[in-house]
Order: structure tokens, then sequence, then C-alpha cells
């Protein structure tokens, strides 16, 4: 099957630039334009740009520290403290249990 076959077929989609036009002007004569809506999405716009924000100017993680780790491994200095992976991986279990009660 051709993908370009397949789109030309489908209900609904739109097939020229007039159509997408018309379709936008139906859908603003739906939609109701109350005050507590419009409220509604601009706080929620205003809450995703700032996580997208946070999100931007933060790092997943420190590429220097990354690379001090990277050296000491291949120098062989590096050294893994068992209990504290021990301990992590248990607060890890804790936590998965306790959230999987509480979506219960």
């Amino acid at each position: 099957m051709k993908i370009n076959d397949a789109l030309k077929s489908a209900s609904g989609l739109p097939t020229g630039p007039q159509q997408v036009r018309t379709d936008q002007q139906a859908e603003k004569a739906e939609v109701p334009s109350t005050p507590s809506a419009k409220v509604q999405i601009s706080s929620l716009s205003t809450q995703l740009q700032a996580l997208q924000n946070t999100q931007a100017s933060s790092s997943v993680f420190e590429a220097k520290k990354v690379e001090e780790i990277k050296l000491a491994i291949s120098e062989g200095r590096f050294q893994v403290n068992s209990e504290k992976v021990a301990d992590g991986l248990l607060e890890t279990v804790k936590d998965l249990l306790n959230a999987r009660k509480r979506s219960s």
C-alpha cells in the first residue's frame, strides 16, 4: 500500500488550504469562549512554560563528574562502595512499593 494513497483516502483530513481554513473557522465557532476556560488554559500554559524553562536550564548530569569517573575507571582507581549501592537499591524498591500501594 502506498502512503500517499492512504493519506488521500483518509476521511476528515484536509485536502487543500481552503478546507483547512474552513475547518479552523468552524472549530472557532463551536468552541465556547468563556472567561474561565481561557484562564485555565492560560494557567496551564504558564505552568508548562515554567517547567520547560526549568528543564532546559538544568542538566540531567554533570559532564565534568562523568569524565572524572570515566578517567578513574580507565586508570583502575574507581572503587565501588557496595553498602552505598545496596542502600540506594533498597530505597528505590521501597519507593516503588509505596507508589504501587498509593495507586491501587
